[in-house]
């Protein structure tokens, strides 16, 4: 049962993968990478690589390769879902030199600024547990940091856009990776 649990958590996790490349071409709109996400395209391929390695080297629990596939299921739910509600929005990739040029606020961005970071870190947490290793969290925060510098970058180009005081207000309703509780 566990070679099956492991193609089964290396599929699910290169899938998910593989949705996060096509997004990158077929949703989000920047005329090139910037060296910002170039580095967090490195991390991503070297995290995957050690992943893979220590998923196939070393055992784990069943319970931790199952539960780790759920969380990177409700990544992937959350990742369509914000995919479906920014689609006509033109969103630029991480990173990218541009400003906003417009606000979403329905949708998963109802409930947080960066659905997208949020699918990101929680996809890596679900292959985190999966591979129940403890040398899994440096990899895990370092791309945690990564999302967390991105969002911040976009959260400071807002303040310089006429959508500025409409953003402050939604920053008020909306958690930056996890929904406010009680608004």
């Amino acid at each position: 049962m566990e070679p099956v649990l492991d193609l089964l958590v290396s599929i699910c996790s290169i899938a998910t993968l593989g949705q996060y490349v096509w997004s990158m071409r077929a949703h989000f709109q920047s005329q090139a990478m910037s060296p910002g996400a170039m580095v967090i395209s490195a991390a991503v391929i070297a995290t995957a690589l050690f992943f893979l390695a220590i998923l196939w080297i070393q055992s784990q629990p069943g319970s931790a390769k199952l539960t780790g596939l759920a969380v990177e299921l409700a990544s992937s739910a959350l990742f369509w879902w914000a995919i479906v509600t920014s689609r006509k929005a033109r969103l630029r990739f991480a990173f990218a030199p541009d400003d906003p040029h417009s606000l979403l606020t329905d949708g998963p961005y109802g409930h947080v600024r960066h659905p997208f970071y949020t699918s990101y870190i929680v996809f890596w947490i679900g292959w985190g547990i999966a591979i129940w290793s403890v040398w899994a969290l440096v990899p895990v925060a370092g791309i945690a940091i990564l999302y967390v510098f991105a969002a911040l970058d976009e959260e400071k180009k807002f303040s310089r856009t006429p959508l500025a005081g409409a953003y402050a207000d939604y920053r008020v309703r909306a958690g930056l990776f996890w929904p406010r509780l009680g608004w």
